[in-house]
């Protein structure tokens, strides 16, 4: 079923044209990407969606009732609730039918019959509301984003900005609506609440729109892909992977028409222009005719091709085959301690990759590799020839004052200005953007300006600090393909997976219990983790079931041993009788002896009657002691 469906939606801002002619439809239970680049209208179609913005042009339908939520960049949560206050507010209703269930249970006494259906109904709706279930289901998605159980009853104003958008994508989620518009949500997750976020998305029941530049989180989660380029939309089937397959097939397909068809025209025209040349009747009828067929010719577009983004890194020099040696590394600040006896060795060409959670100290592992900061204890020491390279994601480095050339020229200043507009150009940072004040560049922007120093100064150990951030998919893959052709090595902390797959050879975990090395891609260390994971659940199965053996084998001797007791109680019993019996019967045969028994027939015939029945009751106690005695 449509629950939403865009129709020739265009959107202006002054003379700016955002969107144009949008067309597409999602149905219930859709998991739909929007990818494109950077100001390409992304956001914008959002905003068009919550009411946010008003459409210049075209209509937006719902399906009735729809329930839509929306999670904006960098959203924050500003109150001055806890962390746990805050989301309880979602489940306001549920606590209002709690307390009033409270109230009911003190009236119940009185036994009075509307009380007790009023109850009865509302017990039922707090049931399906998750009345028992709302505490565990917050647990479960703060957990799931980064909290520890110690947060929960922290102040919202105490937070870091990248906290409070958890804490707002947390509230969105347990609100549940049934279409859910996220922008750019892993934004300030780290790897394992991406990869928690991952599976709660693709098992949500409701429909999911998401803009984001992680593609291995679009690989995950999504079935179709919504590109917006050049104010079009276009819709592809499939995750990103596949989209991007589909795409680059029909760009190709549709330039060979393109082509083909610019051919015929030209063609086509050069016959018109050489029939009016001949100047007769005859030849400018012909000449119009075919003028006519080509006016009525449907033109096929020329695709949109953004312009091309060349990065190359090379180096200088070479250097010896021990690029770095860390050795018992540890860091803390007071108290906090971040790691402790880290140790690793990066030789020439290594592609490492450093991964742990967010507040580890991956940045400050960099900073001391650089000699920025100083261990709390261990050593650095760097190879022969190494000359270092620094991508830093905070861009402090760059000097907001400077215009975009000078902060360039000032890296190289041995340049003409003619060889760094080339290299800016290189990084689609052309013509009078040269001469923008940094200050005014977008995120984006800033890091086409850092990658353009670093690729000019061609050191030979690059060490990267998030470098896929800010930058859009298509700078991604472009950047992607220069480092698979850089000669030197490369030290790099990211949360990029699709660029970790891409670029790295090993991987450095940190973590609170120390630190691990694992050979191979992200994809392979994920396989490593999940075969580790299987293993360590089969052996816990293979414990329990032990466990269950040995409780079954205690009990089933603890049984026998209950049996031979009742068997040894049953013999002994069974004994005592017959001695009773025997007893009874040896004083019966006395009597039997006496010869004035004899005077008295109905007296003999009593004695004799019950000397019988004890000789057959000894009889068959006797058996029934054999029988459980050989049993």
């Amino acid at each position: 079923m449509v629950i939403l469906s865009c129709s020739k939606v265009c959107k202006y801002f002054g003379i700016d044209v955002i969107l144009e002619d949008i067309n597409f439809s999602i149905n219930e239970g859709q998991k739909l990407g929007i990818v494109g680049p950077n100001g390409a209208g992304k956001s914008t179609l959002f905003k068009l969606i919550t009411g946010e913005f008003t459409t210049d042009g075209g209509e937006i339908f719902f399906s009735s009732n729809l329930s839509i939520g929306y999670l904006p960049q960098n959203a924050s949560v500003d109150s001055n609730n806890t962390i746990w206050q805050e989301l309880l507010k979602v489940y306001a209703p549920v606590l209002d039918m709690e307390k009033r269930l409270r109230e009911l249970e003190h009236q119940m006494q009185d036994g009075h019959p509307a009380i007790m259906e009023e109850y009865a109904n509302l017990y039922e709706k707090f049931e399906d509301a998750g009345g028992y279930s709302y505490e565990s289901s917050i647990k479960g998605v703060l957990i799931g984003l980064g909290f520890n159980p110690g947060q929960y009853e922290q102040p919202i104003y105490q937070l870091s900005g990248g906290q409070k958008t958890r804490v707002a994508l947390a509230k969105l989620l347990l609100l549940n609506p049934e279409l859910l518009l996220l922008d750019e949500p892993t934004n300030h997750l780290d790897l394992d609440a991406m990869q928690w976020l991952e599976e709660y998305l693709k098992g949500y029941r409701g429909t999911v729109m998401l803009i984001s530049h992680d593609r291995y989180f679009l690989d995950n989660i999504c079935d179709s892909i919504l590109e917006i380029e050049n104010r079009k939309a276009q819709l592809y089937e499939g995750n990103y992977s596949e989209y991007k397959q589909k795409k680059d097939m029909l760009t190709n397909n549709q330039l060979k028409q393109y082509n083909l068809q610019q051919k015929e025209i030209k063609r086509q025209q050069a016959i018109i222009e050489k029939y009016r040349s001949f100047n007769r009747e005859k030849s400018i009828r012909a000449a119009e005719s075919r003028q006519k067929m080509l006016d009525k010719m449907e033109l096929i577009e020329k695709p949109y091709k953004s312009q091309d983004t060349r990065i190359s890194f090379d180096i200088l020099k070479s250097t010896g085959n021990e690029v770095l040696i860390a050795k018992d590394l540890s860091m803390q600040f007071g108290q906090n301690i971040l790691f402790k006896n880290l140790s690793f060795q990066l030789n020439k060409g290594d592609r490492v990759a450093i991964l742990g959670p967010n507040g580890i100290g991956k940045t400050t592992l960099l900073k001391i590799v650089l000699g920025r900061l100083n261990p709390s204890s261990g050593s650095i020491k760097l190879g022969s020839n190494v000359t270092i390279g620094y991508y830093d994601q905070e861009q402090t480095s760059l000097n907001l004052e400077n215009t975009v050339i000078q902060e360039v020229w000032e890296a190289a200043p041995n340049m003409t200005e003619t060889e760094i507009r080339s290299a800016l150009a290189a990084f689609l940072i052309r013509g009078d953007d040269v001469f923008k004040n940094i200050s005014t560049l977008s995120g984006g922007e800033r890091g086409r300006v850092l990658l353009t120093k670093l690729a000019l100064k061609k050191d030979n150990f690059l060490i990267l600090d998030e470098p896929t951030n800010h930058l859009d998919l298509e700078c991604k893959e472009v950047l992607e393909k220069a480092l698979a052709e850089y000669p030197g090595t490369i030290l790099v902390v990211s949360h990029d997976r699709y660029f970790l797959n891409k670029i790295i050879d090993r991987i450095i975990v940190m973590s609170n219990d120390g630190f691990e090395e694992c050979p191979g891609n992200y994809e392979y260390y994920i396989g490593k983790k999940k075969e580790e994971a299987l293993l360590e659940s089969q052996k816990e199965q293979k414990k329990n079931e032990t466990r269950t053996a040995q409780k079954q084998a205690q009990k089933q001797d603890r049984e026998k041993r209950r049996k031979k007791a009742l068997i040894k109680e049953q013999i002994s019993e069974l004994e005592k009788h017959i001695d009773e019996l025997e007893n009874k019967i040896a004083d019966i045969e006395q009597i039997l002896c006496q010869p004035e028994l004899y005077d008295n027939p109905e007296k003999m015939l009593e004695i004799n009657q019950e000397y019988s029945s004890l000789k057959s009751q000894l009889d068959d106690t006797y058996e029934k002691w054999l029988e459980i005695s050989e049993g």
